[in-house]
């Protein structure tokens, strides 16, 4: 199809400094746990990104020096010659789909300690603030940024960002007020505040601004009444006074950055808590002040809401980090019409609770191939057709990871693929998790790939059907694979008490589970509920606020010391808390569950193990889900009946062999998808691991694919080098 006219603007170039970007389409500085010490699995993944259309493609921050290390998180590092070289094929092979390479430059300033900070180069840092700073400490960081802006232009960059923004960055550290007490030329107005903003913005130009455009990363917006004084970053509280002076920055700063990367309160702000587009507000008056391009974020994937920011002036550019995750080929699709096949961020922030991990690599609930580019070979919109094409496929099973592994079957040209659920309608469990307060958008990972599956002439969905074992022996399929999920424990058992916990049966109406209430429609009995959440993510919180909305008085009690820990990593824990406060829901922690009845809990403190009670009508238990795997037991245990029946492979994916993750459901469906003609398809293939190996060759970077010993080709020098 050809491309809506309305989006014809998204495509016009734009002049950005000495460069110029073929679109207005910037996949802005993300993370991704590959850091320069995985070149190819770093190069691989963005050249995959301008591949599918990103007219500018950023690494991650970038460490410049052994000074400043974000341990155990991992940056890109620019050190020395040998990162140069690493990050120099990323360069190039974005750079060879013509489209702009980006580098980010991250320096902070330790406030009072620096726990996170240089643990491997054990490095002491410049300072213990902004004010012990002495003027050769300023001069070495000056000299740090040159180096380093010479090394981007060593490695092959076009651009160059400094990373200024939520309290991060040294520039925005002296400018601070509330952490600058100098009495110098550094301190006190805000002219010399941002003296030190200015002079570096200045060094790098007269070192490589006519071979790089350089731009800032910076909090915009006005201090409004309704802004808080704090606001909620991963499980701190950052202060939004920053917000003050930033308008004045870029009055002060223009004539020496050829960008403006902006953004207001939240970078990663999670679909829970923040729309699509939830910069808008804070970025609306920037481009009164400056005369240079303007980009911002804000999980942009509807291309009417990115064309209206840059007709209306708001932006230049459009930016985005996650959406880049859940789909490389965003601009490429709406290039080509293909709206329909968009696969759109949910804003889950399973991407940013990996890194927040220091784990490797990133993943993405929507798509399964975000890193495994270079590991396995994958590519989100490439699929070859499978060796054992002429075979039959049954999948029982409709939800995240059944979908998923029809949908690769059936672009791998499968003979036939049948997806059958007892379900009036797809999606396991996504059938109703999307209904729980704030997670609207996770219906997207069933939505997509309904349409996708729709496509495909060899896939089809047969709803309202229960198979039994015999059913399947009957069926005639050559290859059977049972995704049927998971089911909330109805006793309590869990993996952190794996013992039933008495009274607690869910078939008594005082005892509820998470499925019971979305799916049954089974309600709390009197007022009062007690939520036992031993998962740690989502599914207590959401509760606790749905059935607060429907008028219970709900207290929610864990073992953790904390509520829904894990959101922690995915930069909602602290918007949770302030929203269970303010809808009055008491969160109790530290305790275990030891007994139910009717009108009382009974609890046992995990630490000091005493014992207390609480009155309530109900408890919910969020305690452990476990494999609805009989189906697949039962067909292993009778595999003279099964290879009696002409099927020559029975494989389980997703939540039936261990509950996890949609992301992991997602991925396991999506692995047995493309290797289901592999000679053990129950075993996932060995993938290259890119490492640093002595005396390497070839062979150590072989999974069992012939095309990637080939296609190591001559990286293999780069990343051993």
């Amino acid at each position: 199809m050809a491309r809506d006219p309305r989006y014809d603007i998204l495509f016009e170039p734009v002049q950005i400094g000495p460069k110029v970007m073929r679109n207005r389409f910037m996949q802005a500085p993300h993370c991704s746990g590959a850091g320069s010490e995985h070149p190819r699995i770093n190069a691989h993944m963005r050249a995959n990104k301008a591949e599918g259309g990103w007219g500018a493609v950023f690494v991650e921050a970038g460490s410049i020096s052994p000074m400043f290390t974000y341990d155990p998180h991992t940056l890109v590092r620019l050190w020395d010659d040998g990162d140069v070289r690493n990050l120099r094929m990323m360069t190039d092979m974005v750079h060879d789909q013509g489209s702009l390479a980006g580098f980010e430059i991250m320096y902070n300033v330790p406030l009072f300690s620096a726990t996170e900070w240089n643990r491997e180069t054990r490095a002491p840092a410049l300072g213990a603030g902004v004010n012990s700073f002495t003027s050769s400490d300023i001069k070495e960081v000056r000299r740090l940024y040159v180096e380093a802006a010479q090394r981007c232009v060593d490695a092959g960059f076009d651009l160059i960002n400094l990373m200024e923004y939520i309290g991060i960055g040294i520039g925005q550290t002296f400018l601070f007020p509330g952490r600058n007490n100098r009495t110098d030329e550094y301190g006190g107005s805000f002219e010399n505040r941002a003296r030190l903003f200015r002079e570096l913005c200045e060094d790098l130009q007269d070192t490589v601004g006519d071979n790089c455009a350089i731009g800032l990363r910076i909090n915009v917006g006005e201090l409004t009444d309704d802004i808080p004084p704090f606001s909620p970053v991963g499980d701190a509280m950052v202060p939004t006074s920053y917000l003050a002076e930033s308008l004045e920055l870029v009055d002060f700063l223009d004539d020496v950055v050829d960008f403006w990367d902006v953004q207001g309160l939240a970078n990663y702000g999670p679909s829970s808590f923040w729309p699509q587009n939830f910069n808008e507000r804070f970025v609306r008056d920037i481009k009164g002040h400056t005369s240079k391009p303007v980009i911002t974020v804000g999980r942009f994937t509807d291309p009417n809401v990115m064309q209206r920011m840059v007709r209306e002036g708001l932006v230049d550019i459009i930016g985005a980090a996650r959406p880049t995750i859940a789909d490389p080929f965003l601009p490429k699709k709406i290039e080509e019409g293909r709206l329909e096949d968009i696969r759109e961020c949910i804003g889950c922030n399973m991407c940013v609770s990996r890194w927040e991990q220091g784990a490797l690599p990133i993943v993405c609930t929507q798509n399964a191939t975000m890193m495994e580019e270079f590991r396995r070979g994958w590519h989100p919109e490439k699929f070859t057709v499978a060796k054992n094409a002429d075979k039959s496929v049954l999948i029982v099973g409709a939800g995240p990871a059944g979908l998923e592994c029809a949908r690769v079957l059936g672009e791998r040209k499968m003979e036939f693929v049948h997806v059958v659920d007892a379900a009036p309608t797809i999606g396991g469990s996504m059938r109703w998790i999307p209904r729980l307060p704030g997670l609207g958008e996770w219906g997207r990972v069933v939505d997509y790939r309904d349409v996708q599956i729709g496509k495909l002439k060899n896939v089809q969905l047969i709803m309202n059907t229960r198979l039994s074992v015999d059913d399947i022996l009957d069926y005639g399929a050559e290859i059977v694979i049972i995704a049927t999920g998971s089911v909330w424990s109805p006793d309590g058992s869990s993996s952190t008490y794996s013992e039933t916990i008495p009274g607690a049966d869910a078939t008594l109406p005082h005892v509820l589970t998470p499925e019971q209430i979305m799916e049954e429609g089974k309600r709390p009995v009197g007022s009062r509920v007690v939520i036992y959440d031993g998962d740690g993510y989502f599914m207590g919180y959401t509760l606790a606020l749905k059935l607060v909305a429907e008028g219970f008085q709900v207290k929610i009690v864990t073992s953790g010391d904390t509520v829904a820990p894990y959101t922690k990593f995915t930069d909602e824990w602290a918007s949770i808390s302030s929203a269970l406060h303010q809808a009055g829901v008491e969160v109790i922690h530290d305790q275990y569950l030891t007994e139910v009845s009717e009108t009382r809990t009974s609890l046992m403190h995990r630490i000091t193990f005493e014992a207390t009670e609480i009155e309530t009508d109900n408890v919910v238990l969020v305690t452990g889900r476990l494999p609805r795997d009989e189906i697949y037991r039962e067909l292993r245990e009778r595999a003279d009946e099964v290879a009696a029946a002409g099927i020559i492979g029975v494989y389980h994916i997703g939540d039936c062999i261990n509950p996890d993750f949609i992301s992991e459901a997602v991925f396991s469906g999506h692995r047995l998808g493309r290797e289901i003609d592999s000679p053990d398809p129950s075993t996932p293939l060995p993938y290259i691991r890119d490492r640093n190996l002595l005396n390497p060759d070839a062979s150590d970077f072989v999974r069992g694919s012939a095309s990637l010993v080939q296609r190591i080709g001559d990286d293999l020098s780069v990343a051993v080098r």
